[in-house]
């Protein structure tokens, strides 16, 4: 049943009806399914990808890489939920790295904000060794969706010629 996942994980807004025309099944096994994906922790919520690129004043975002000292008895479970309980973290990832150890994607208003994030937060966790920033400057690509749209590129550089 795993297409029933890459499915709605594709596109959140097909019916229960399509899903199962799609699948051969009846609606009422989509159904189940689903149900049974939720309670299991399989399926944890449903998003909508928005393009923050067009938005105006929608802030700015920066991949954090942290190198941390994991602990004995938990590993790297413990700082990662310490950095995942910030708001302003979106995502945590544990990376198979050389250099750092987790990954998180940090959402600001400025690059200063960030920054004040990261030297006053992150930096100071005991577990911390060594973080780098990477601001995210455009995004092409998110969830499977393309963000980046050549003819868009084209129809603003002719408006400034």
């Amino acid at each position: 049943m795993n297409r029933l996942l890459e499915l709605i994980s594709e596109n959140a807004d097909f019916t229960d009806s399509q899903l199962a025309a799609m699948l051969g099944i009846s609606e009422e096994e989509v159904k189940k399914k689903i149900e049974e994906y939720k309670e299991n922790g399989i399926i944890k919520g449903t998003n909508t990808l928005i393009n923050w690129d067009k938005v105006p004043d929608s802030g700015v975002r920066a991949i954090i890489e942290l190198k941390v000292t994991p602990k004995a008895e938990t590993g790297f479970d413990d700082i990662a939920k310490i950095v995942m309980s910030y708001d302003n973290v979106e995502n945590v990832y544990l990376a198979a790295s050389s250099s750092y150890d987790l990954i998180a994607l940090v959402k600001g208003s400025t690059i200063q904000e960030i920054a004040e994030f990261v030297s006053k937060r992150l930096s100071t966790l005991d577990a911390v060794i060594g973080t780098a920033t990477n601001f995210v400057l455009t995004t092409y690509k998110q969830g499977g969706a393309v963000f980046y749209d050549d003819n868009e590129e084209e129809e603003q550089r002719s408006l400034i010629m």
